[in-house]
Formats: C-alpha cells, sequence, structure tokens
C-alpha cells in the first residue's frame, strides 16, 4: 500500500456533495474537518464506495471523481491534489 504524503498535494478545493458533479482527475486525496460518513465515486473504476465514520481532520489517500450526496454526513471537506 503506498502512502500519500502531505507534502506532494499542491492544489485543493472545497467540496459541496453532489451526486451528479464530476471532478476533474487529479484530485489524490480528502480532507474531512467534520466527522461522519464519506461517499465517494473512484476515479479507476466507478465503483461508489463509503467510509463510515470517518473522524474530524482525517486525510484519506484516494483517488475520486465524485463526492456523494447521498450517504455523506461528513462536513467541510476538501479535495486535494
Amino acid at each position: 500500500m503506498s502512502t500519500l504524503s502531505i507534502m506532494s498535494l499542491t492544489a485543493g478545493q472545497a467540496v459541496t456533495p453532489n451526486d451528479t458533479t464530476t471532478f476533474p482527475d487529479g484530485f489524490r486525496g480528502i480532507y474531512v474537518g467534520v466527522a461522519g460518513d464519506l461517499t465517494v465515486r473512484m476515479s479507476a473504476d466507478k465503483s461508489v464506495l463509503t467510509f463510515k465514520a470517518v473522524p474530524a481532520g482525517t486525510l484519506l489517500p484516494v483517488q475520486f471523481d465524485r463526492v456523494m450526496a447521498t450517504g455523506t454526513t461528513a462536513q467541510s471537506i476538501l479535495a486535494l491534489g
């Protein structure tokens, strides 16, 4: 398993979960500021995964193209690339 280096992240944007908004390629991490469930669609195979009970302040090293509104209760989400 590879590790995501915080130093390698050079771009970011705030995320409003939405079931149809697709992000451009390049986001390789996601930050959760307020604890909750986080549902994303993975970039490569388009599978939809729910990370349950993600603690506040968590940085997940996942490459995704959507942060789904359905199933997401976490807040203050940032897409990082």
